[in-house]
């Protein structure tokens, strides 16, 4: 997946803009009756993206939500299973940034299999924003509008 704009220079609706790669080893703990990672935990593995996505474009990392008061709980995910990790597999996290309008953090999600590069998970995450006090926000943060003119069109204003 690439980066995509429109010809005047704006992102459009879901264009796929920065990515991340990280790499998490199959632990004994994540592993079923049936010797395969649990379902469950591929929830985790787009955790450990989002967490290593916010360590590389550093503005909406979880640390940084914390600082503002302001919170992004995940609101809708999506998962498809395509094929097992056995405990030892290295999860190669293909994380992926989705532009979209308004106060929403929209990401996709690859897990590959790092020893035969095979696709095990896609799936995708959407994360509103509450305030502090637990409203949710219909405007975005001033924070996530600052993040994406640094990291999506290269501008700040300091």
């Amino acid at each position: 997946m690439s980066a995509d704009r429109h010809n005047n220079g704006s992102w459009h609706e879901g264009a796929v803009s920065l990515e991340n790669i990280c790499r998490v080893q199959v632990k004994f703990s994540e592993i079923d009756s049936m010797r395969v990672v649990w379902h469950g935990s591929y929830v985790k593995y787009f955790e450990d993206g989002r967490e290593a996505f916010g360590r590389q474009y550093p503005g909406i990392g979880y640390a940084d939500i914390q600082r503002s008061g302001i919170y992004a709980p995940v609101y809708d995910m999506h998962v498809r299973y395509v094929s097992p990790l056995s405990i030892n597999d290295v999860a190669v996290i293909h994380t992926y940034y989705i532009y979209k309008h308004g106060a929403r953090l929209d990401f996709h999600y690859r897990i590959y299999r790092e020893r035969d590069n095979k696709l095990c998970v896609e799936g995708d995450t959407v994360q509103l924003f509450i305030d502090e006090n637990g409203q949710l926000m219909l405007d975005m943060p001033d924070y996530y509008r600052e993040w994406q003119q640094r990291f999506l069109t290269g501008k700040t204003d300091k």
